[in-house]
């Protein structure tokens, strides 16, 4: 059986294409799945993509990675990122390795995105390049 990578997205990541696409790109999150679930049949992987608007969801989520003994957890927390200590404690909580991913790079954009609670507890970043942070998530995944 092919070990799970867990693809967690949070909120307005269901927007994706259509909100903002000068910063976050036109591809929809199904296209970055689509290509996600490609590259993971060719490492030998399973990709468990899910999106939610609610925090609580996401942190059920990581709690069942770990549970089911998934690989690691990529984490798109989106807005949650500078605000969620529940999140970052459940980062910090399990066991499996998370790996933060974003779109744009915060660091290049508004004070208040400069600060990532998540990101103080998860194995790495990876940050700015569009839809292909994903997919570099997914490299360094399958190499943990």
């Amino acid at each position: 059986m092919a070990d799970t990578i867990y693809v967690l997205n949070g909120p307005n990541l269901n927007l994706l294409g259509l909100r903002e696409p000068e910063i976050y790109g036109s591809d929809t999150l199904d296209d970055i799945a689509g290509r996600m679930e490609d590259r993971a049949k060719e490492l030998d992987l399973e990709i468990d993509l899910r999106q939610s608007n609610h925090e609580g969801h996401l942190i059920d989520w990581l709690h069942e990675a770990q549970a089911r003994g998934a690989k690691a957890v990529i984490l798109n927390p989106g807005g949650y990122t500078h605000t969620s200590i529940a999140l970052h404690d459940a980062v910090k909580s399990v066991t499996t390795p998370v790996i933060e991913v974003h779109l744009s790079n915060p660091h290049a954009r508004e004070d208040f995105r400069h600060t990532s609670y998540v990101g103080r507890a998860a194995r790495g970043t990876i940050a700015g390049f569009g839809a292909l942070s994903y997919m570099l998530a997914l490299e360094a995944a399958a190499r943990l």
